[in-house]
């Protein structure tokens, strides 16, 4: 790994959210850049609220920052302060990443769909999305990013479960005319019938029973902390093949590197056993 320490001229971007302490994204950036000797930088900012979120996106204009990720609250918020917005970004309501270009123009992106599947791709790569519905447990945001990846990758039905209903259906609304369908929680066996994939995009809560899967089924959960959530834990029993969130994180980070920095790390640094040891995990 080639060691240099950033100077004056560096390339400066970072994550913002509130809260930010936790990211893993500072660590995954500053190790790329570190092993590709980048004269990089990338830092962490926590906003106190939308107001000065607004102001940062102001600042970040004209101050020769390169770009911002953007997480929760404010990936709404980024999409809706941008001058233009790819089509990623527009699909999934919200974006994770924000670009400054000389003019101070603004930028919006979404890499979650693409982590989605990169980590589908590397960890189940037997799942084949396009052969069956794909259940995303949740109707956040996280959810909305979720539903618009799977229907890009070519999922034939992507059934969205949710305890409120209404919740689900506002999500089935944002993409009508493609083939999403809502369920309530009481109605996860139905929901699961048939699937190839199930992904929990929602934060604690009851665990669903997998006996309605396929036993050829995956089973995929966005937490990365911990890594081997309870609802791995709770399919890997039952004999299910799983993704954990860490691939998907550093998956999305990979476009955002390159919008930063203008190189694209590849998979020959194994960034995944330092995030492991980072975490304390294992595989």
């Amino acid at each position: 790994m080639i060691q240099s320490l950033p100077t004056g001229a560096a390339m400066v971007a970072a994550i913002v959210g509130q809260p930010v302490h936790h990211s893993m994204s500072p660590f995954l950036h500053t190790a790329w850049l570190r092993h590709l000797g980048l004269n990089g930088v990338y830092a962490a900012f926590g906003p106190k609220d939308e107001h000065a979120f607004d102001r940062l996106i102001l600042s970040c204009r004209s101050n020769g920052i390169k770009g911002l990720n953007v997480t929760a609250p404010f990936k709404g918020q980024a999409l809706a302060l941008a001058d233009t917005v790819a089509d990623s970004a527009r699909r999934c309501g919200s974006a994770n990443l924000l670009t400054f270009d000389d003019d101070g123009y603004v930028h919006a992106q979404s890499t979650d769909g693409y982590g989605l599947v990169r980590a589908f791709e590397l960890q189940a790569p037997d799942c084949d999305l396009t052969s069956g519905a794909v259940v995303i447990m949740g109707a956040g945001g996280a959810s909305r990013a979720a539903v618009a990846a799977m229907l890009d990758a070519g999922a034939p039905e992507v059934r969205i479960v949710n305890r409120t209903l209404a919740r689900a259906e506002e999500l089935v609304f944002a993409f009508q005319g493609e083939t999403v369908t809502a369920y309530e929680l009481s109605d996860v066996d139905r929901a699961f019938s048939g699937a190839v994939a199930v992904i929990n995009a929602a934060s604690g809560g009851p665990l669903p029973l997998f006996e309605a899967l396929d036993a050829g089924a995956t089973v995929m959960d966005m937490t990365y902390r911990p890594l081997r959530t309870n609802w791995l834990k709770a399919a890997q029993e039952k004999g299910l093949k799983t993704v954990d969130g860490l691939n998907m994180l550093i998956e999305q980070a990979r476009p955002s590197f390159e919008a930063f920095y203008g190189v694209l790390p590849d998979g020959a640094f194994n960034i995944r056993n330092l995030a492991l040891e980072f975490l304390g995990e294992s595989e």
